[in-house]
């Protein structure tokens, strides 16, 4: 490429994520763009990550690398800092367990070129593929994304955190990156660029692929985590305030919080039959039972019903069904994925409840309950 292009500054933050270190720099500094500048901040790490991370550091090099080590202060402020530090005229940023494609860079700067005069671009992301293994939470998590993807239009609302490039002038002037923000700090920095009159376009053929997403537990607790930090987004950007282009990156999130209160709905729909039993004159217990197991029972079908057309019809459906097409399908694997969506909606549910415990006290970004504009 020619010395004209622009210095483009790839950042990522780690913590905790050693196995991942060398898989992410190498892939970092294998872009075919030139030139290129790596910031790579690790936010307190004690699993060896740190020391890892800091082998990489040359600022000598054709590619510098800069490593900065810090107390454990969260994804925020270790991406304010490479932000702040970095002397591109476009900031990258990607994740740990992320591995960008050679033209990653590429590919974001070509489409960084606004199409018409009124368009002012000020971050490009591009498209993660969650890569997948023989089970049913990596294939779901896989399938979900991919379904996101599918039909995103060139001017989006989200600059995704493991794929994005920022406008470093046009990301400072409207705050850049706040360390008080827990999490869900890509799609906050996206609206207010978005309010401040940018666009953000999606570039398909900026790809990063991301490690296969196994656990279980790992998986509950970035959905809770996304849940909760949702929660402040809702907040600061309500419908009626926000500009630009509609959320288009929801997935199938709001399909899978039904899925909890339809089963309470079933216990609790019956206990109204309950009381009627003991206002009747004929009453005794095993009339009462008999008439009580076959109400719950009838109730129980009518909710399985419905909850069986939620997981396998609409954008839920089509993220289970595919699945399961990805790995074995059979009655034992349609079972798991009913047992991960349950509890994939009970995640999503105390995530809300934590982000309306940070609204109500003001922690974790959250403004003042009172007061009118994000800080």
């Amino acid at each position: 490429m020619s010395d004209e292009n622009p210095l483009i500054s790839l950042t990522v933050c780690v913590r905790n994520g050693v196995d991942w270190v060398d898989g992410c720099l190498e892939s970092l500094k294998s872009q075919t763009y030139r030139p290129i500048e790596i910031l790579a901040v690790d936010d307190g790490s004690s699993d060896g990550s740190t020391e890892k991370l800091l082998a990489w550091h040359d600022e000598n090099a054709e590619i510098p690398v800069r490593v900065h080590t810090q107390e454990a202060k969260g994804l925020s402020a270790g991406r304010q800092w490479a932000v702040e530090n970095s002397n591109g005229a476009w900031v990258a940023i990607t994740d740990i367990d992320v591995r960008p494609e050679q033209d990653w860079i590429s590919n974001l700067v070509e489409m960084s070129a606004p199409i018409d005069e009124d368009e002012t671009v000020v971050a490009v992301t591009g498209r993660t593929v969650f890569e997948h293994e023989g089970d049913i939470v990596s294939r779901l998590r896989s399938v979900e994304i991919a379904t996101k993807y599918r039909s995103r239009p060139r001017r989006t609302s989200l600059a995704n955190g493991p794929c994005s490039m920022f406008e470093r002038e046009s990301l400072l002037a409207v705050g850049g990156f706040n360390p008080q923000w827990y999490h869900a700090e890509d799609m906050e920095v996206s609206l207010r660029l978005n309010a401040a009159g940018g666009t953000i376009v999606y570039a398909p053929n900026a790809v990063v692929h991301h490690v296969p997403e196994k656990e279980t537990s790992r998986f509950l607790a970035k959905r809770r985590r996304d849940a909760r930090a949702h929660m402040r987004i809702v907040r600061h950007f309500p419908r009626g305030r926000r500009s630009g282009p509609g959320f288009d990156f929801i997935g199938s999130s709001t399909i899978v919080l039904t899925v909890f209160p339809l089963w309470i709905m079933a216990l609790v729909s019956g206990i109204p039959f309950g009381f009627s039993f003991f206002t009747e004159e004929d009453w005794t217990w095993d009339i009462a039972k008999t008439r009580w197991q076959t109400q719950m029972l009838v109730v129980t079908v009518l909710m399985m019903v419905v909850h069986e057309f939620v997981l396998w019809r609409g954008p839920l459906g089509v993220v289970n069904r595919g699945a399961l097409s990805a790995g074995r399908f059979s009655i034992l694997e349609i079972l798991r994925v009913r047992k991960l969506t349950m509890k994939w909606s009970i995640a999503l549910w105390q995530g809300l409840i934590l982000g309306a415990k940070d609204a109500l006290l003001g922690h974790n970004g959250h403004r003042k309950l009172f007061s009118k504009k994000p800080k």
